[in-house]
């Protein structure tokens, strides 16, 4: 049986992550990792400057809007994520949509449970249908303007009656996320800047052009996991299961399907692809400070071989990473800017001169690319609120 140290797994992660390495493109970043997280409008831009030389948000601008290389959509564990076009059907069989019938299924419940139809299924086919007869007559449209053209969407829910944290919510933005994950709109023209999420909607034929019918599901299944192993591999059945949102069954159902063998992980079972067994050759001393939600951060659910102790730090109660800072393969740290906009490092451990000088010298650079700009993570990690008090 092959073993795998945590050291070769930290060299693995550093080329395959394009963090040790340069990455060459927007689309061939985002496919080679099966897809850059994009819940916080800003993560996949700084996720992409971290990874390809001289990239600017005017260069994922063009490959979402103009190029269309790119888009964000619905997938894995109810993430949006940014994908490549070309990948969508087999996202769209492998993740989207079992993320669709579980979104529609508690969207048609809530409508019921609100009064606003005694049929929510009919309620929200009408709705559905409402919304792309209008998109394909006046093209790309924010979410509040399909909201006041059509009363198809109208309606509430109270999650939580009688609750603190409840309070009527309109039901319309669910609408238009079940139509996106199932694949038959997409986020087009983006009203608000790369910090923010302020999409136009349109339809995916008038957006992307004739598209690719989505495979079976259980070859899409194993594309997806074969694809993701060859990024994130060697890793753990749990791994698969959890990066996918799925069951065990399904995530050994797709291993079986693409002949993954088991190896050792350094004391822990795990799995590989049969052909991707060799020792990954050495990089050189690698610094990087990521996004918060960074898909390499968030990349494994058993993270103790790059985290450490770190997770109490790092993530937040319900599992989002925060901003981090890295250095030869493990999370030693975080960073955050000060009021002047300047980005400072926070580090956890020890890690050297030259750990210092390189993570130091990253933190000059991404003040520099930010030029003031703002970023606040949208789910700060217990560290991140340390420092934003200390500030």
């Amino acid at each position: 049986m092959r073993s795998f140290t945590v050291v070769e797994r930290r060299t693995r992660l550093a080329r395959r992550h394009f963090l040790g390495t340069a990455g060459d493109s927007v689309p061939d970043v985002a496919g080679r990792l099966v897809g850059l997280h994009a819940t916080d409008p800003a993560t996949p831009y700084l996720s992409l400057w971290a990874r390809i030389p001289g990239f600017t948000v005017p260069d994922l601008d063009a490959a979402l809007y103009q190029q269309r290389t790119v888009i964000k959509h619905l997938a894995m564990r109810r993430t949006l994520w940014l994908i490549r076009c070309a990948d969508l059907p087999v996202i769209q069989a492998a993740a989207s949509d079992r993320v669709a019938a579980n979104e529609r299924r508690r969207l048609i419940a809530d409508a019921e449970k609100s009064g606003v139809a005694a049929d929510g299924s009919a309620w929200l086919e009408t709705a559905c249908s409402a919304v792309l007869r209008h998109l394909a007559e006046h093209g790309p449209t924010g979410a509040r303007q399909l909201r006041a053209a059509l009363p198809e969407l109208a309606g509430n829910h109270d999650a939580a009656p009688g609750k603190r944290w409840g309070g009527e919510t309109p039901l319309s933005p669910r609408v238009l996320t079940v139509l996106g994950v199932r694949g038959a709109i997409v986020r087009g023209p983006n009203d608000g800047g790369w910090t923010a999420s302020r999409p136009r909607w349109t339809t995916v034929g008038d957006w992307l052009g004739p598209m690719e019918s989505p495979p079976d599901a259980a070859d899409a299944a194993a594309v997806a996991v074969s694809r993701w192993l060859r990024a994130f591999g060697p890793a753990t059945v749990n791994d698969v299961k959890w990066w996918f949102g799925n069951t065990l069954t399904w995530a050994r159902d797709a291993l079986r399907a693409v002949g993954a063998v088991e190896v050792d992980l350094h004391g822990t079972p795990g799995v590989a692809l049969p052909d991707d067994l060799d020792t990954e050759p050495e990089t050189e001393p690698w610094a990087a400070l990521l996004p918060g939600l960074d898909v390499t951060t968030m990349g494994w659910n058993d993270r103790e071989w790059y985290l450490g102790a770190h997770r109490g730090h790092v993530f937040d109660s319900n599992g989002n990473g925060g901003p981090t800072a890295w250095w030869n393969g493990r999370i030693v740290g975080g960073w955050g800017q000060d009021p002047d906009g300047h980005v400072e490092l926070h580090l956890l451990d020890d890690v050297g001169r030259d750990g210092i000088a390189a993570l130091s010298q990253r933190a000059e650079l991404l003040t520099a690319w930010l030029a003031g700009a703002r970023v606040s993570p949208r789910f700060p990690s217990p560290l991140s609120k340390t420092a934003i008090r200390a500030v």
